[in-house]
């Protein structure tokens, strides 16, 4: 139905659709059918994470699509990440060829650097991914984030990713990157829903050619900023709930509409069919430059995912300042 979503074309030609499955916590044999259901309905870009622990479910969804006829390998775009423990340069390789192994794929359409944030490598099994220390605190590495980004360009050159990129990059972050790449970043993911919109960066990234895909659209919903009263839940909100009964949309498909035309490739988790559905019906209407600055009215400047147990770290991106 949703097979012709628009595209994107990144800064090196590749293209991705403009909105994308979210697969976290989507595991076992429930997870492949969500998978293969949204493939069905039109979903082509599917967004994974070595972290998540469902490349396998990601891999056989696709895998049983394309036997079926129904799409080719061409057809889809598939991301997956680069975990914190593996940031090493003598780790990259073989973290990539197990999230590879995982998937059951040639290739990858896009690896991300899931944070800037380097953790100490314990192995690569799942309960050592988050390493702690004698003081009960997530273990750090000193790997430079520049070093781990020169590993993931020896995966393009090698054909085994067609492009690369970063997530939860600050702009100070992004700048360090760019000063040494000799392939440069297409996208930086990141949260980016209403209540945390990511303007400036979006901004910063787009005088960059870099892409912004915004992850945690919805946000928390049940949060409000007493200070402004503006009430953070835009899923109930009642003027966003006016904006959609004139396009005959959900207050969720405002949200993502609104995420579109500030810049951004959403990549919503729906929890059922109807809101894999509904989530992808959204390249209909475009939201009028008031209507947007009613979404921006629910800013709170807070964010819903702000990782605080890796506050500690160097490269925390979340310190606040103008390179937040």
């Amino acid at each position: 139905m949703w097979s012709s979503v628009p595209r994107v074309t990144f800064s090196n030609g590749r293209q991705i659709p403009q909105i994308g499955l979210g697969t976290y916590l989507t595991r076992g044999e429930e997870g492949i059918r969500s998978i293969k259901q949204a493939i069905d309905i039109g979903y082509r870009h599917i967004d994974t994470a070595f972290r998540y622990g469902n490349e396998r479910e990601v891999g056989c969804a696709v895998r049983d699509k394309i036997a079926e006829g129904f799409v080719a390998r061409e057809d889809l775009f598939i991301t997956t990440k680069l975990w914190n423990s593996f940031h090493s340069p003598k780790h990259v390789a073989e973290a990539f060829g197990r999230s590879l192994a995982n998937l059951k794929l040639s290739y990858v359409d896009l690896y991300l650097m899931h944070m800037p944030m380097a953790l100490a490598f314990r192995g690569f099994d799942e309960a050592d991914l988050i390493p702690y220390d004698t003081q009960g605190k997530v273990a750090c590495s000193e790997v430079d984030l520049c070093d781990t980004w020169r590993a993931m360009e020896q995966l393009v050159r090698a054909g085994q990713v067609r492009s690369i990129g970063v997530s939860n990059f600050n702009r100070a972050q992004l700048r360090r990157l760019l000063a040494v790449a000799t392939i440069r970043p297409v996208t930086n993911q990141v949260e980016c829903n209403p209540g945390f919109n990511q303007k400036p960066l979006i901004e910063f990234c787009r005088g960059e050619d870099i892409t912004v895909t915004a992850a945690s659209p919805m946000g928390r919903a049940n949060r409000s900023d007493s200070s402004s009263g503006v009430t953070a839940n835009v899923l109930t909100d009642a003027g966003v709930a006016r904006v959609g009964a004139k396009y005959g949309k959900s207050n969720a498909q405002i949200v993502l509409r609104y995420l579109l035309d500030i810049g951004t490739i959403p990549i919503p988790k729906p929890s059922n069919r109807a809101e894999t559905l509904e989530n992808i019906d959204i390249f209909d209407f475009q939201l009028t430059a008031e209507e947007i600055a009613l979404m921006d009215a629910f800013a709170t400047g807070k964010r819903a995912v702000p990782l605080k147990y890796y506050s500690h770290h160097r490269e925390y991106p979340f310190g606040g300042g103008d390179d937040d």
